[in-house]
């Protein structure tokens, strides 16, 4: 099949508790809807996978990953300044969120599939050296530099949709010229973590890879196909070798914790216009991750029309 979409147990074992925004039951809030569509016969399911503390070190600093692991035995404090608190396993946990990532890559690149999907992923604001915003590893800075290392793709457009600016992916990368980075936020004046404003395109060697389209509150569908069109031409221009979609549900409206008013739609028309540019410029090369989401209604709706958008002909 065409469409891998990732689903198990271990991969759902990622989330901080059932009165945390970003709790266990978010993938089974998805896989509740996306049998209901019947989606599942149209894809193939894959189980989660789990990867080595090399794979994570490709991004993150061995110091950080040995603090990881320390505070994944006992299940104490916080992993950043108080919003991803440690759990007991959390080390397990975020490196099955990156494994399932790197598998799917492997699995695109080795034709097994076209295109894939791993709901619980795309936690676009760890640093390399801490944890920050719900998340704990960086498993697109880890595919990216997974796609350099082993797999020899140099050029790779990343781009983001969640109503939170990808901090933790474009500054890591803010002066490298081979990432081709576009994120239609949230203005970052009202909401975390403040940054991605219009100026912000890239340093150095980078200057101009770099696209931030910072949205007002209350923005709907409209301003969104508006912004698209430039993320559109953005990544054509760029003509990457493999693309990945960070496809954050919080956009919606009723976010508990965002204030953007997006429907459904938005996340089929990128998933979409995403897949016919990678047809275009990359042999088809496209995973799409779940990122934030946070009504578990609305995430099972937009996460299901990426699916749908992935799949459509």
């Amino acid at each position: 099949m065409d469409v891998r979409v990732y689903y198990g147990a271990s991969l759902a074992s990622y989330g901080f508790g059932n009165n945390h925004p970003f709790g266990p039951d978010r993938l089974d809030a998805f896989w509740r809807e996306f049998t209901r569509r019947g989606l599942d016969r149209r894809c193939d399911i894959a189980a989660p996978a789990t990867c080595t503390d090399d794979d994570l070190a490709r991004f993150h600093t061995r110091d950080y990953l040995a603090r990881v692991k320390r505070q994944s035995q006992t299940g104490e404090g916080y992993l950043d300044y108080g919003d991803t608190p440690a759990f007991p396993g959390v080390y397990q946990a975020a490196s099955t969120v990156v494994g399932s990532v790197l598998d799917a890559l492997r699995a695109i690149l080795g034709g097994e599939c076209t295109r894939a999907f791993v709901p619980i992923a795309g936690l676009h604001h760890a640093r390399r050296d801490s944890a920050a915003g719900f998340c704990v590893f960086n498993d697109q800075g880890v595919a990216i530099e997974t796609l350099r290392a082993v797999h020899g793709i140099q050029r790779i457009a990343y781009v983001d949709i969640d109503a939170h600016h990808g901090d933790g992916v474009f500054y890591a990368f803010e002066d490298d010229p081979n990432l081709i980075y576009a994120d239609i936020h949230e203005d970052g004046r009202y909401l975390y973590p403040g940054t991605g404003s219009a100026s912000e395109t890239g340093r150095g060697k980078a200057a101009g890879t770099k696209l931030n389209i910072p949205l007002s509150p209350e923005s709907g569908d409209k301003a969104f196909f508006a912004a698209w069109e430039r993320v559109e031409a953005f990544v054509r221009e760029a003509r990457p070798e493999f693309i990945l979609l960070q496809a954050g549900a919080d956009s919606l409206d009723g976010d508990p914790i965002t204030h953007l008013r997006y429907t459904p739609a938005a996340h089929t028309h990128a998933a979409r216009r995403l897949r016919v540019l990678a047809d275009e410029l990359c042999q088809g090369r496209l995973l799409a991750t779940g990122g934030g989401g946070y009504n578990r209604a609305n995430l099972a709706s937009a996460w299901c029309a990426v699916v749908e958008g992935l799949l459509d002909a």
